[in-house]
Parts: structure tokens; sequence; C-alpha cells
């Protein structure tokens, strides 16, 4: 029996800023054509309701929220809830808050206090990219508001 080495995680550092660019991407058809703090973009998705909010815009950023907004909320899942900033010079777009949980780090030891997995930076962009997918295949665009 040999004993086996666990080697430490490393970011694919490519792999990530092609996710950062993919959801830059994939966010541009969705925002508001007119852009100024406080613009609210719904989405219909079915039975439920996404808004993206523009919570700040720079020369070079943008600060959004993605959220679900439900009238027939269970109460016991919580809805995504998103803040996400977008890199307008660079093209790229991520993922700063999901839920309660703020300012991901590139890696994570494991096992850690948070429970957080080694490559939550990784999981909760690739989470952004597949919900965006998904917005951009079946949504319905309700309106901009104020």
């Amino acid at each position: 029996m040999s004993d086996a080495v666990k080697r430490p995680y490393h970011v694919n550092l490519h792999e990530l800023l092609s996710l950062y660019e993919s959801n830059y991407v994939k966010l541009l058809p969705l925002l508001s054509s007119e852009k100024y703090v406080g613009d609210i973009s719904r989405y219909q998705l079915f039975e439920h309701e996404y808004g993206i909010e523009i919570i700040e815009l720079t020369r070079y950023t943008t600060l959004i929220c993605l959220f679900q907004n439900d009238e027939n909320d269970i109460p016991l899942c919580q809805s995504p809830h998103l803040m996400v900033r977008l890199y307008h010079d660079a093209k790229m777009a991520e993922v700063l808050h999901l839920q309660q949980y703020k300012a991901f780090k590139a890696t994570y030891s494991y096992p850690n206090r948070e429970m957080h997995q080694q490559n939550e930076k990784q999981q909760v962009n690739q989470f952004l990219c597949d919900w965006l997918r998904y917005c951009l295949k079946y949504g319905t665009k309700k309106r901009s508001v104020s």
C-alpha cells in the first residue's frame, strides 16, 4: 500500500479568466440599454422573475445585483442573490458576493471553518455562467424599472 500524497489545489488562472470573460459577454445583452444607477431589468423565466439592478457606475466598472424576485418564494429556500462587478476595460465579470458570502479568496485550505470548497471562487463564477446561459436561453424581458 502506498501513501497517497495530496497535492495542494492551484487555481487554473486561464480557466478562471475565460469564465470571467464568458460571464461578461453573457451579461451585456441582459443589461438595459439605458445604464444608470437604480435601473432594474426584469426577466421572466417560466414561473420565476429575475432582476438585474445597477448599483454603481464608474468609467471602467459597473456593479450589479442579480436577484430572484418571486411572490411565491419558499421560506426555507433562499433565492439567488449575487453582486457582480463588470470590468469594461478588461471585458470581464466577477462574482463578488453570493448570498451572505463576500470577497471570495482564490483558494481555501480544506477543511476550513466556513466549509468553503478549495475552488469556491471558480464554482460561484461557474454558477453565474450557468444561470446566465439559462436566462439567455429561456428568459423573456419584461421591463426596465427605475
